[in-house]
Parts: structure tokens; C-alpha cells; sequence
């Protein structure tokens, strides 16, 4: 099954990747990015681009008139250090402009609203690792806590509105067009540092775990969820769906990884810990396996590699 989808931020990291999922998948899908972090060459080219703030009028109408099937809205402010020294404009952006577009997809007829989440955040230093979706939320960042409004808001507006909603809880994701300029991306900025020839900045003492999860297969996870049946239910967790492989990694490891991969040994500096960073984060995805038939098909071994190439072209 295909329809037409809406993919905002889709001139971004993972949102350009989405968009072409959905284009092999057969969709007819439109991008709308204000190009504040995205890049107008990642959109592909079977995609028609629209160039709006999802906090706009043209954002909301783009969605009310655009008879879209599916909403997949991954625009987003995505630093949480920009969120902890600017909660207002995170909130600005990530709460009030979803609620904007949420307005336009129940005015336009949207089936269903597939949200990017982040099961890095909204569970804060959990108990549990592996951590599954009924997890207690914790956030400890006010980017955690957009997020998990947007939850909120989108299951709110969907029984008054009358579409379906998913909320894609990523892990860390990586791969190619990657931000190195983002503190989320840390994957990337070793290799850009490597390739530079550059030292490695580890924040705390470098034990902290992260789950990475390489983007093609979050791509592809969202193309399922947007078509899948999703359980219905009366709480949040019961439309949230944990996107990731299960597996951590702490940064020094991480390091080392990157670094055999270019064939470097770096070199590590420590610098105090940063505020509201997570030790330990992992997600559990026994949900995605029985809800979309996901899993990972990349390992970070698989990812590492098509990051690096993609680094060594971009530098050239």
C-alpha cells in the first residue's frame, strides 16, 4: 500500500532518507524544510520541495490542502544543548509548531501522523536496559520533555481530530549526511575530527552507552509504520513504537570503532561531563519486530563504513 506523503524535515539527516524510502516504496511525496540545519541537494529527486517554518500559516496550510495519506513530521530543534540554553524557542519549535501542523492534518483529512520521538530522552536515565516502551518517562533536558509532549499532543488531537498517530522512539541514529555540527551526531563529528587529523573530545569518562542504529533502517521503519496497524490503546506508550537494535556501546569503544575503521588510532581528550546528558541508554525492540516486522538490518560495522565514504567525498 502507498499514498501521498508530507515529510517535514525532509532536507535533513534522517528526514531525506525517509523520503526516499517512501519515493522506492512507490509514494508521492512532498518535503517541506525551512533549510534552518537541512540542505536543499539532500531532497530526492522524485520529491516536489516546499520551503516553509512548521510554525508558519503556509506550514499549516500546506498540510490542510495538500490531501496527504500521511504526515511524517521529523522537523525539529534536535540539540539538547540548544534546548537546556533556549527552552522557550525548543518548545517554540518542537511543541508549537507539531500542534500546528497536528491542526492542519485533522483539517486536511491525514489517515495518520508518524512523529519522531526520541527513546534517548523521554525515558531519562532509566532502571531498565533494554529499555521498553512502558518504561517510566523521566526526561531530564527540556528537549526531552518537548518530545514527550509531542506525544501527548498527537494523542490528544488524534481522538479529537480523527487520525491515527505513531510516535517513533529513535535511539542514537547515524549514517550518512549526518551533521557534525550537531552534539547529537557524535558518530559523525569523530569521523569529521579523524579526518582532520584532529583529537577525539570525550565529555565525562567515556563509559556512557548509547544504542546506535543506522538510518536506512530507520527509513525503512518509518515506511512500515505508516501503513502497519497499530494497537490502539489509552496511553501513549500504547502508539510509541522503540526504533533501535538493542545493543550499547559506550564512547570509548565507540572511538576505537571509528578509528579502526579509518585505520587511525586517536587520540582522546577528557572534558568534564556535560548537563543533562544520560549514562546509560538502550532500547528495547521487541514491539517493533511484532507491531511492523522490523529489526535492524545494518550493524554498526555495516553503517560505520557508508558514513565514512560519504565524510571522504563531502571533504573533497
Amino acid at each position: 500500500m502507498s499514498g501521498r506523503v508530507l515529510v517535514t524535515g525532509g532536507a535533513g539527516f534522517i528526514g531525506s532518507h525517509i523520503s526516499e524510502a517512501y519515493l522506492a516504496a512507490g509514494w508521492e511525496v512532498v518535503v517541506l524544510d525551512d533549510l534552518s540545519r537541512g540542505q536543499q541537494r539532500n531532497v530526492p529527486s522524485g520529491a516536489r520541495f516546499v520551503r516553509a517554518d512548521v510554525r508558519s500559516p503556509e506550514a499549516r496550510q500546506v498540510v490542510a490542502e495538500g490531501g496527504f495519506t500521511v504526515l511524517n513530521h521529523h522537523a525539529a530543534q534536535i540539540d539538547v544543548r540548544v534546548s537546556v540554553d533556549e527552552p522557550a524557542l525548543d518548545a517554540a519549535i518542537n511543541v508549537v509548531g507539531l500542534v500546528n501542523l497536528l491542526d492542519g492534518a485533522g483539517a486536511g483529512g491525514v489517515r495518520r501522523v508518524v512523529f519522531a520521538s526520541s527513546g534517548g530522552v523521554v525515558y531519562g536515565d532509566p532502571e531498565v536496559v533494554p529499555t521498553p516502551e512502558t518504561a517510566p518517562k523521566a526526561p531530564i533536558s527540556p528537549y526531552g520533555v518537548s518530545k514527550l509532549a509531542g506525544e501527548y499532543y498527537m494523542r490528544a488531537l488524534a481522538a479529537l481530530r480523527g487520525f491515527e498517530a505513531v510516535a517513533m522512539r529513535y535511539a542514537n541514529v547515524f549514517g550518512p549526511r549526518q551533521d557534525p555540527k550537531s552534539e547529537a551526531g557524535v558518530v559523525s563529528i569523530f569521523v569529521s575530527r579523524l579526518l582532520e587529523n584532529r583529537p577525539l573530545t570525550v565529555f565525562g569518562n567515556g563509559l556512557q552507552t548509547r544504542d546506535y542504529v543506522f538510518v536506512r533502517d530507520v527509513a525503512r521503519a518509518n515506511v512500515l509504520a505508516s501503513t502497519a496497524a497499530i494497537p490502539a490503546g489509552s496511553d501513549i506508550d500504547d502508539t510509541a513504537i522503540n526504533i533501535a537494535t538493542g545493543k550499547q556501546t559506550n564512547v570509548l569503544e565507540l572511538a576505537e570503532l571509528v578509528g579502526k575503521a579509518m585505520g587511525q588510532k586517536p587520540t582522546v581528550e577528557l572534558a568534564p561531563a556535560r548537563p543533562g546528558e544520560l549514562f546509560r541508554s538502550s532500547l528495547d525492540i521487541g514491539k517493533a519486530r511484532r507491531v511492523l516486522g522490523w529489526k535492524p538490518e545494518f550493524g554498526f560495522d555495516d553503517g560505520l563504513p557508508q558514513l565514512v565514504d560519504w565524510f571522504r567525498k563531502e571533504a573533497r
